[in-house]
């Protein structure tokens, strides 16, 4: 019998190779000499969501393709060295894989390897309504081959979220996955006016709830047609790196949604999550646990109590 589970995340999984760089962008030059080294490690935005909301204590699957090589030995390693339940289908093209250039101040680039991805990718059928049967709801990474999973995901029953990342609010591929799920996330850094994307997502999709991120400057919130704004967390250390931020908000955020959290309350989470994300080095995959998580959200919503700026929000 199949494991019940709590969020079932589709895609996303593969490698990154760290590189930290003297700033971004980078100047042209034919060498550099750059401290800290160059290091690859398992873990890119499906494996992020799924190890953040395995750390908040929800019961967590994932699902893709990875390759017979070194990168999908990485892969494996890391959700079995953290106890996180793995399906695994056969990549022809090999694992998914990234270079991250990394500045001091936490900012980054990431290169992926278009590559690596096949038009006739597919993920089995039966697989997918497996698992979707035995799950509260389901994750999709953008990542091929994951949009042919959406009207599977649908019939199963499931409600669905999905990271667009830094969409333009143009682009056709990322449209399909914005206008099918509940839940959207994305970032506003290719945005030129969040909020008309926002809305136009609500209003010829199915999300109720559409959330963009703003890195330092926080998030905003449009739930049932209202947009508050989500201000930032101040980060319990020094930012060293802002890869994963968005996975690890978008892990936060649904544990309060799971657990039957107002929207605003939801993104409080998120927001959290997400600074802790910031102060964790690129190289490692640390998420923030769900004690750690309630007692700063806490702190917050103490601190905000007192400064008479409550978080708005309706009704989940």
């Amino acid at each position: 019998m199949q494991q019940q589970t709590d969020v079932l995340v589709l895609g996303g999984a593969g490698v990154d190779t760290i590189v930290h760089v003297p700033e971004l962008p980078l100047p042209f030059a034919d060498s550099c000499m750059i401290r800290p080294g160059i290091e690859t490690r398992g873990g890119q935005s499906g494996d992020f969501v799924t190890l953040g909301l395995h750390a908040l204590g929800l019961r967590t699957h994932h699902l893709d393709m990875i390759g017979d090589d070194h990168e999908g030995d990485l892969v494996r390693t890391l959700h079995h060295d953290r106890g996180i339940p793995f399906t695994e289908l056969p990549s022809p093209g090999g694992t998914k894989r990234a270079v991250n250039l990394v500045a001091p101040d936490g900012r980054r680039l990431s290169l992926y390897d278009a590559d690596r991805a096949r038009d006739s990718d597919r993920f089995e059928e039966s697989t997918v309504r497996a698992l979707a049967g035995t799950a509260r709801h389901a994750h999709v990474v953008i990542t091929q081959p994951c949009a042919f999973t959406l009207p599977v995901l649908r019939e199963a029953g499931v409600t669905l979220s999905t990271d667009l990342h830094d969409w333009d609010g143009v682009e056709t591929y990322h449209e399909q996955f914005a206008l099918q799920a509940d839940l959207v996330f994305l970032s506003t850094a290719a945005l030129a006016d969040p909020e008309r994307t926002m809305r136009d997502i609500g209003e010829r999709g199915r999300a109720r709830t559409v959330v963009a991120t703003a890195g330092a400057e926080g998030a905003y919130l449009l739930h049932e047609g209202e947009l508050t704004r989500v201000p930032a967390v101040t980060p319990p250390a020094p930012v060293v790196d802002s890869n994963g931020a968005g996975d690890a908000f978008a892990a936060g955020f649904l544990l309060g949604r799971l657990n039957g959290e107002v929207p605003a309350r939801c993104a409080l989470f998120g927001a959290v999550a997400g600074a802790y994300a910031c102060t964790v080095p690129s190289t490692r995959t640390d998420s923030i646990g769900r004690a750690a998580l309630l007692a700063r959200a806490a702190e917050v919503e103490e601190a905000r109590a007192t400064n008479g700026a409550l978080p708005a929000g309706g009704p989940a």
